[in-house]
């Protein structure tokens, strides 16, 4: 969540369309709480299912989908401020930790992006929301690589 914060630290205008996040109002409210944050990790999904460019990333996820998606959202919750709903549930997310018996590479992160970027586009309107969280899903996501 701090990562977030500072990346929304420019002095801006804010409306409907600019809000940024604060300790007042965090990306989980701006986006809509609990139905945006589900409708964000359902899309990321969807987009790896349907789209060929990300067939090896979807070929690392157990079938079907459903309980990763909600996994995912559980993440997202909390990551973007809302209720803490993974750590309730399985403790620390430790992601590298997490994902080191998965084989990362650079290919695998573009595709992971990838998805996430496409699902942002769709799912957020505030475009310095978007923008943000783009920024920080990158970092998160090359954060994962394990392999050369």
């Amino acid at each position: 969540m701090n990562l977030i914060k500072r990346i929304f630290t420019k002095d801006t205008p804010q409306n409907k369309s600019s809000e940024i996040p604060t300790p007042e109002k965090t990306p989980y409210e701006i986006m809509g709480g609990k139905s945006g944050a589900y409708n964000l990790a359902k899309r990321f999904y969807d987009i790896m299912e349907k789209d060929s460019y990300a067939k090896p990333l979807l070929d690392l996820h157990p079938q079907p989908l459903d309980r990763i998606r909600c996994v995912f959202f559980e993440f997202l919750s909390g990551w973007l401020g809302g209720p803490d709903l993974f750590t309730e549930k399985y403790g620390h997310p430790m992601l590298r930790k997490r994902h080191l018996p998965f084989l990362i590479d650079e290919e695998l992160r573009n595709q992971w992006i990838y998805c996430m970027n496409k699902a942002l586009d769709i799912e957020i309107d505030n475009p310095l929301l978007r923008q943000g969280l783009k920024q920080s899903f990158s970092q998160l996501a090359t954060h994962m690589i394990n392999q050369e």
